[in-house]
């Protein structure tokens, strides 16, 4: 994502290039894509069809709104278990 977000749109391929620039051990092409295809299941990443057979992917939320969610999500997991006890301490 953090790739994702720097580059604001990115295929595989380059966010592949990004993430192995300088590494002694290099992340697959299919592993990349592995993953970007999953934030993209999961409603993360927007996808259109870009060149050579490839998706252009974009980030559906910002750093900040995704920050925002997953604090909600947290606080949600927390009160669903521990109910308004989990609240006391805020």
């Amino acid at each position: 994502m953090e790739e994702v977000w720097r580059q604001e749109t990115a295929t595989v391929r380059d966010v592949m290039t990004a993430l192995n620039n300088g590494e002694p051990k290099p992340r697959a092409y299919t592993t990349v894509m592995t993953i970007m295809d999953r934030l993209h299941t999961k409603g993360l990443l927007d996808r259109r069809p870009g060149p050579s057979n490839s998706y252009v992917y974009t980030p559906r939320l910002s750093r900040d709104q995704y920050a925002d969610v997953r604090a909600q999500a947290e606080v949600d997991a927390l009160v669903s278990e521990w109910g308004d006890v989990a609240l006391v301490p805020f």
